[in-house]
């Protein structure tokens, strides 16, 4: 194995391990119901003391807000151009392709798909403004927090 595969699955190992340590200490648990099924998801980091996440020369503040108020709070480090591509690269967030771009169904395994039964979907802010550009093509920019919250 590469060197630096190895570093990265040894880094993704120690980034569990922390979530694992965190969980264990001080966690808020945030329940989110889909059309489907009730999905129980581990809400960690504050502002303060974000969970570090990824590899790279670049870093930027990422909050998640689920439908019940919880807050998490992650720092991306990542060589990724673009805001959707660093959180794509470290898991944070998923999706399809569409027409205008990537559809995000689901963050930190959270999914909200928009119908009648489920009115809720994730929108995308940056620095506390509904972003005007969609995530995969907003430029990663130093002292920008971006923020997914389910509306």
């Amino acid at each position: 194995m590469r060197k630096s595969n190895f570093k990265k699955w040894l880094s993704l190992v120690l980034c569990l391990a922390l979530l694992a340590a965190a969980a264990l200490s001080t966690a808020a648990f945030a329940e989110t119901a889909t059309e489907t099924e009730e999905v129980v998801i581990l809400m960690t980091g504050t502002q303060e003391e974000p969970v570090e996440l990824g590899e790279g020369e670049v870093s930027f503040l990422f909050q998640v807000i689920d439908t019940e108020g919880a807050e998490a709070w992650f720092k991306v480090n990542t060589d990724a151009e673009t805001v959707g591509a660093a959180l794509l690269e470290n898991e944070l967030v998923n999706g399809s392709e569409s027409e205008y771009g990537l559809y995000v169904t689901s963050v930190c395994g959270i999914e909200l798909i928009w119908s009648e039964e489920n009115p809720h979907y994730w929108a995308f802010y940056i620095n506390g403004e509904y972003a005007q550009t969609g995530v995969d093509t907003t430029p990663i920019e130093a002292d920008t927090v971006y923020l997914f919250k389910a509306e």
